[in-house]
């Protein structure tokens, strides 16, 4: 669910996964694992993904994948 949640924030924002990648300053494959479930991002990363994109993240347990 997390991972399908980075991808609406990344599309919505308009970049593409290498754009957002160069500005996490992380490779375009780790980003594609995220949004693939096949990796999970730290806290940090997702607040990043979402400041980057424009998205106020009201609620993220720490302990779960779930952001609302």
């Amino acid at each position: 669910m997390l991972g399908k949640r980075i991808k609406q924030m990344r599309t919505a924002a308009g970049f593409s996964q290498t754009a957002l990648a160069q500005k996490l300053n992380i490779s375009q494959s780790t980003l594609s694992g995220y949004e693939t479930g096949y990796s999970m991002p730290n806290y940090d990363t997702v607040e990043k993904i979402a400041e980057i994109c424009e998205f106020d993240i009201m609620f993220i347990d720490k302990n779960s994948e779930e952001i609302i």
